[in-house]
């Protein structure tokens, strides 16, 4: 299948319209006539990933966040954007961001999915017409009221990561649930205003923690990766599904940090 048949099916999918102004999605390297026979599927273009697509034999890349994001005034070996860029067109791989076009069109629901969230409304209204709502975010009912402690728990098992961070009260019953994967900390007002308990999202600094649980509203921080790495499998049933022809490979190299733990006494 040429790529640019691909790319079509993937603009359809999720239309670039529906991406933030600010964002760079599409094809972020490649050609459009090159003939596709692996998909390599990241949340991010890294060297490790590009590495791994050059050993199997990957003819495009499909990541959510965008290798390109900014305006770029030279390619060159002197930084690690440029160093990827060039091996990738030194090894003939292109590289295709989803980035929020697919947090307004899959994200949302299939993080509010895992969460089993009932009676749900976009969080952020991004767009709207006389057919459909789209936006960033969910929010919703559990399907029972839950202490903040079990929903944090709750959230770490769904979303399969190690642990999550928590502001508020353990013992504090939640009934309302917001979920933004990603970045969140700039919706934190908004879940509460819209009458959320708890907002489930990324990238929680302790000022942001402590001063939405002063506004009445807790945060679960399950980190940014934690969440938005539903990208790969959500998009590997898609592509398999849709383009049974092509082999699709997930590429999910795990969290950018590790966590370590302090030693007791008795260790």
């Amino acid at each position: 299948m040429k790529l640019k048949e691909i790319m079509q099916m993937l603009d359809e999918f999720c239309p670039p319209g529906f991406a933030m102004s600010w964002d760079n999605v599409g094809l972020q390297v490649g050609r459009s006539d090159k003939e596709v026979q692996t998909i390599a599927l990241a949340l991010d273009a890294t060297s490790e990933v590009i590495d791994k697509a050059v050993r199997e034999g990957a003819d495009l890349i499909l990541t959510h966040h965008p290798l390109l994001f900014g305006p770029v005034k030279k390619v060159t070996d002197s930084d690690h954007v440029g160093k990827r860029v060039l091996k990738l067109a030194r090894e003939d791989i292109a590289c295709f961001a989803m980035h929020t076009n697919f947090d307004v069109l899959g994200m949302g629901d299939a993080a509010a999915d895992l969460l089993k969230l009932a009676d749900r409304e976009v969080l952020e209204v991004t767009f709207e017409d006389d057919i459909s709502v789209e936006g960033l975010g969910r929010i919703g009912s559990m399907i029972e009221p839950m202490k903040l402690s079990e929903v944090a728990a709750r959230t770490a098992e769904v979303f399969e990561v190690e642990n999550v961070r928590y502001y508020g009260d353990p013992d504090e019953m939640i009934v309302t649930c917001a979920i933004l994967p990603g970045s969140g900390h700039g919706e934190i007002d908004l879940a509460a205003k819209c009458g959320a308990d708890v907002i489930i999202t990324g990238d929680i600094s302790h000022h942001d923690g402590i001063d939405a649980v002063e506004k009445g509203i807790a945060v679960i921080d399950a980190g940014h990766y934690g969440v938005e790495k539903i990208f790969i499998p959500y998009m590997k049933e898609y592509l398999e599904r849709e383009m049974p022809e092509i082999r699709i490979l997930s590429c999910d190299m795990g969290g950018p940090f590790q966590n370590t733990y302090r030693l007791t006494s008795d260790q």
